[in-house]
């Protein structure tokens, strides 16, 4: 019945949706979009902005473009809903626009720029060679994975950082106002890099002591990061290999957007790891967007299949259903025992599991 439902609910949107035209010509400018909002931040143009008006030609001269072509390009960004021209050449930025600049505390320049970034982007273009191989095209393409590609280049781990960051605040205001933390006397993140997520579960749940585990590239801004937030007493920096080792003295560990990177024997490494040293009463939490049985229609939705193709040919991971995250800590000695929705603006879910 639930099926028939569903299909039923599809087949309605289909008819009160928007052509089917309109539809993919929608769909054939994501990669110029894309490629816009890449030279957008590259070229500094929200900061210039800031947070008032500004002129074209002005707008140009600090970014170093021609007056003529940057407006034909602010009126891009309008149409998208990035600025809005105020007056005829005159242009500001919308709330949307503003989290372009590098210095909004909520901004997604980083993320974007990790999502656009040129090996990335030629490894989409080989989307075809990972549907037939099964294996990231990225690796074909640069010779070494992805993280070996990171450790390679500081600037773009750097930047990595930042963009997981940036991904990373919603969800841990979230989860930290709607799981109970308290009852725990140590909580371990494991590959929880910078430290926002656990720094935002600390600040909010003031009994429980923390480790931040990661790899020395990982946990690079980490420090300074739990020493603005007054967190330094209450947090150890711990670098390791995840795929090796957990560390002990944990009766909570969490995985945020780790397993998702990897492929289900490199996940039973990582799990193995945490199952080696968790308590008999303690618990694991993994925090990761779980797929529907049923791929959901809409463009609500849309965003967690592309991070699955994303996945797949630049690192060779995946997103999963809940069966499949049944599956791997069933494999690795966890049981789950709930998988639950965070609310919006979150789009992640809770995995709870114990060990068996």
């Amino acid at each position: 019945m639930a099926s028939e439902r569903n299909a039923e609910a599809s087949e309605r949107e289909l008819r009160t949706g928007p052509p089917p035209q309109t539809v993919l010509l929608r769909l054939m400018w994501g990669r110029t979009m894309s490629c816009l909002l890449e030279t957008t931040i590259r070229l500094g143009l929200a900061d210039q902005l800031g947070d008032g008006e500004g002129k074209a030609e002005e707008v140009a001269a600090r970014c170093g473009t021609r007056p003529e072509p940057t407006v034909r390009m602010l009126r891009a960004l309008t149409a998208l809903e990035l600025l809005t021209e105020v007056r005829p050449g005159v242009f500001r930025l919308t709330p949307a626009g503003a989290l372009l600049r590098s210095d909004h505390p909520e901004g997604m320049a980083s993320m974007i720029r990790f999502f656009t970034f040129p090996a990335m982007v030629d490894a989409w273009e080989h989307l075809e060679d990972s549907l037939r191989t099964g294996r990231p095209a990225f690796d074909a393409l640069v010779g070494h994975d992805y993280f070996t590609h990171l450790r390679e280049h500081p600037e773009l781990s750097a930047d990595f950082n930042r963009a997981m960051s940036q991904a990373t605040r919603a969800t841990a205001d979230v989860l930290a106002l709607h799981y109970d933390f308290g009852r725990y006397g140590t909580v371990v993140d494991v590959g929880g890099g910078d430290g926002t997520l656990l720094a935002g579960i600390l600040a909010r749940h003031p009994s429980p002591r923390g480790i931040l585990y990661d790899s020395p590239e990982g946990l690079a801004q980490a420090a300074a990061r739990m020493e603005r937030a007054g967190l330094s007493g209450r947090c150890a920096l711990e670098t390791g290999d995840f795929f090796v080792s957990a560390p002990a003295g944990g009766d909570l560990y969490l995985l945020k957007s780790v397993l998702h990177d990897w492929d289900d024997d490199r996940c039973a490494d990582i799990l193995g790891g945490i199952r080696r040293v968790v308590p008999a009463d303690g618990r694991l939490l993994i925090v990761e967007p779980v797929l529907p049985a049923l791929a959901d229609p809409g463009g609500g939705s849309a965003h967690h299949y592309l991070s699955d193709l994303t996945m797949m040919v630049g690192l060779g991971g995946r997103e999963r259903t809940a069966e499949d995250f049944e599956e791997l800590c069933a494999r690795s000695g966890f049981s789950v025992t709930a998988v639950t929705a965070l609310p919006e603006p979150s789009t992640f879910a809770i995995v709870e599991a114990e060990p068996v």
